[in-house]
């Protein structure tokens, strides 16, 4: 169901993602070949191009079908590579998606200088709406997405992580990202706010499902299907809901030993298979799925308000998707 679900996704998108990829090496837009490099080792890997699919299809639901609505939906996917750059200088982490991180390829220095350059790019596009309701979007994901690396750092290593506090990392870190460009979209439409309110809360739901699948794979993915080392968040030192419910729920002696292989030196594969057999006794992994495929639910709810529609039905495969993907 999942490969079949992702083909006539594919299908439907084929033409917006071409132009997807054209607008995006056209707005770079860069004067330096070094900042294009870094930024197309990242930009053009295998990225799903999900957050401006979000913003044009958005707009279309609320009648806005401008060309337009191309060029200014790469703002979201400049602001995503932006904060991946970052985050994987911050993380140490080693790959992403599928290739060595950027920052093991050049200086880190110009990395985070390329990924600021990336988030300068993206409000000056966001400038050209001439909407300060967009400029005010684009700048409070920004704010949200640096709060919530801030204070993913400030928790790592923690073992006592709570599900709330979790969701609320979770929260600054992918859905408002993602609420932004389906609201944006909305805003470019000039639609009325219970139309920008619904894409809001779908486009937040869709987030947070979409993060928990992701913590998911982490523990359930290859590392060539994933893009990534599988545990690549615990070896960073980040609980996520699996394994912060299987803690919760674990006998004294499992919990002390899955806190054993989480402060482990080095995270050996038997270890590794070991934490995730554990993960799916004491029903983390489960309880994880149950709760992305509510969010779901919630994400198709939210856009009830709308008419049947070739957009609609887009966002409602979008949100199944989020949760039956394998990468």
């Amino acid at each position: 169901m999942t490969d079949n679900l992702k083909n006539r996704i594919i299908e439907i998108v084929r033409e917006d993602l071409a132009l997807i990829e054209e607008a995006l090496k056209r707005n770079l837009n860069s004067r330096l070949d070094l900042v294009s490099d870094i930024a197309g080792h990242l930009l053009f890997g295998k990225g799903k191009r999900l957050r401006p699919l979000l913003t044009i299809t958005g707009a279309r639901m609320c009648g806005y079908d401008n060309a337009f609505s191309i060029d200014f939906s790469t703002v979201f996917e400049y602001l995503h590579a932006a904060t991946l750059l970052h985050d994987d200088v911050v993380d140490g982490a080693e790959m992403r998606r599928g290739k060595q991180a950027a920052h093991y390829r050049w200086q880190t220095p110009k990395v985070i200088l390329t990924g600021d350059f990336l988030l300068a790019r993206s409000l000056n596009i966001a400038s050209k709406t001439g909407l300060p309701e967009i400029i005010n979007v684009i700048s409070r994901i920004t704010e949200e997405m640096a709060q919530g690396e801030i204070d993913q750092l400030d928790k790592k290593g923690r073992l006592d992580l709570s599900e709330k506090e979790y969701m609320d990392i979770i929260n600054r870190k992918t859905a408002v990202l993602i609420r932004g460009a389906c609201r944006s979209g909305a805003i470019l439409a000039g639609a009325p706010e219970a139309e920008k309110t619904a894409l809001s809360n779908y486009g937040y739901h869709l987030g947070i499902a979409f993060q928990m699948a992701d913590d998911l794979l982490d523990y359930t993915a290859d590392a060539e299907t994933l893009g990534k080392n599988p545990g690549a968040d615990l070896r960073e030192g980040k609980l996520t809901l699996p394994l912060i419910k299987a803690l919760e729920t674990a006998n004294a002696d499992d919990k002390e030993a899955m806190e054993r292989m989480i402060r482990a030196e080095k995270l050996t594969v038997d270890l590794f298979t070991n934490l995730v057999s554990m993960l799916d006794r004491y029903g983390g992994i489960e309880y994880t799925g149950k709760k992305a495929a509510a969010h779901v639910n919630s994400a198709k709810e939210a856009i009830e308000i709308f008419e049947d529609s070739g957009p609609k039905q887009l966002l409602t495969m979008l949100a199944d998707y989020a949760v039956e993907r394998k990468v």
